[in-house]
């Protein structure tokens, strides 16, 4: 007999102490990436963790950190797919820390540590979801379950794209929930149909062997002013991108998207507080700040040239180094941009500018009008108790990509236990234990369902 949603919340109740601990374990470990700190430690934790329940575990080696497979059949051939990571940022700056970042603490119903929302405390939370139906049916879980945990994540993942290539058979699936999730402020759980393309690059311009005295800037190149020059060939005033084709293949917000865009709220407020903003780019306002995201950018990283120092140095540079992010929307190809870009500065007169790639993801979509979808927003629906928000598209990427389209296009959703102020990334990262169990609880009920889908 299959388990109430009101049992499995229950389950889940009894052991959340247990959970936190667990999740406490975890973030106890350092993991970055970044550094290599603790990450293959980390890796052999995250492997007992699931040969603790009993799942069949792969450690399968990669060219940089090793990727963890766990499996455990179920009654139907319908296979849902959970994608983690266990590497976590640098913790620095470390004084902002109210504790050490890799020693967890409670307080005031929040975990606080490195990794508590990215992503350790989404992995236990799906761990948890799956023991509670597991523990509930008494015998093979409703559908096939397959866990791929990563450790590059934070780095770009450069491993996973070719790794899901070779091992597509073992990661066969009919859907996939991805690392991260997150609710609202208004306590609403967020459902993301998209994630924008991404082409990182760097540009190094070098006009002489050595700096100079700057009393020669009326015969010497300087090397910070061709870059400048360089950058302004990219992009104008308009925020428009100079690059000859470079918005050929990118769709805009269909008539759907707009219709959720026009259910979500408005953002403007929350952005001004949280970053102090006087003007947003292009003078936009409102939900137009939402819609935005159909916008392609290109982003200046970093600048590194000359002197920094205290004081003046007076010296003409000879060397200028610039990274720069391109946010691609649906459609547009990493590889594609590149090569545009490449040509465009050859027709601008820089073909001296050494251009260096530094990494690529695609943009991946999924239809509002597919049933996991579907199913996430009702479930999610009924343990927050609010409607959900449905998000067309977000500014940020993800490996996603390397799984969606090789695996057959499968769809992905993004339930978990973020919300909005958990400062990812950031010093006193915390995780809501409230929003642990919720999302407990909400994966729990897509895994009951998701093999009769």
């Amino acid at each position: 007999m299959n388990p109430t949603a009101a049992e499995l919340d229950l389950f889940l109740l009894e052991h959340l102490d247990d959970y936190i601990a667990e999740t406490s374990e975890l973030c106890a470990q350092p993991s970055v990436s970044a550094t290599g700190e603790g990450v293959l430690a980390c890796a052999g934790l995250v492997e007992i963790m699931f040969e603790r329940r009993q799942f069949a575990v792969n450690k399968i080696p990669t060219d940089g950190n090793p990727i963890i497979v766990a499996r455990l059949g179920g009654a139907s051939p319908r296979t849902l797919l959970f994608y983690n990571h266990y590497d976590v940022q640098p913790p620095e700056p470390l004084e902002l820390w109210t504790t050490p970042p890799f020693q967890p603490t409670v307080r005031d119903g929040a975990l606080y540590a490195r990794g508590a929302i990215d992503d350790k405390g989404e992995l236990i939370a799906r761990l948890a979801a799956v023991d509670a139906v597991r523990a509930l049916h008494g015998g093979p879980l409703p559908c096939g379950i397959t866990f791929v945990v990563e450790g590059e994540e934070e780095i770009g993942s450069p491993h996973i794209a070719q790794f899901v290539r070779d091992h597509k058979e073992l990661l066969a699936c009919h859907g996939a929930i991805w690392e991260q999730g997150y609710v609202d402020a208004g306590g609403r759980p967020i459902n993301t149909l998209g994630v924008r393309g991404i082409l990182a690059v760097q540009l190094t311009v070098r006009t002489m062997s050595l700096d100079a005295h700057s009393g020669g800037a009326h015969m010497l190149p300087s090397a910070a002013w061709r870059l400048v020059r360089v950058l302004d060939s990219l992009k104008g005033p308009d925020e428009r991108i100079r690059i000859p084709g470079f918005y050929d293949s990118a769709l805009p917000p269909s008539a759907l998207d707009e219709q959720l865009f026009e259910a979500m709220p408005d953002p403007e407020a929350e952005l001004r507080a949280e970053y102090g903003v006087r003007e947003f780019v292009g003078g936009l306002r409102g939900k137009d700040l939402e819609r935005a995201v159909f916008s392609p950018t290109c982003n200046i990283q970093g600048i590194t040239t000359g002197y920094q120092g205290g004081g003046m140095k007076t010296v003409i540079p000879h060397e200028a180094t610039v990274k720069i992010d391109f946010r691609l929307v649906p459609e547009q190809d990493p590889d594609d941009i590149f090569a545009k870009l490449r040509a465009h500065l050859d027709a601008q007169g820089f073909a001296d500018v050494e251009l260096t790639r530094l990494g690529a993801m695609w943009p991946v979509r999924v239809s509002a009008d597919d049933p996991l979808v579907k199913l996430c927003i009702r479930t999610g629906e009924e343990v927050y108790g609010k409607p959900a928000l449905v998000e067309p598209l977000v500014g940020g990427s993800s490996p996603v990509y390397a799984f969606a389209k090789p695996l057959g296009g499968i769809p992905v959703i993004r339930p978990g236990v973020g919300h909005y102020a958990g400062r990812t990334h950031a010093p006193d990262e915390h995780m809501l234990i409230e929003n642990f169990a919720n999302a407990a609880r909400h994966i729990a009920r897509i895994v009951e369902e998701f093999g009769s889908l």
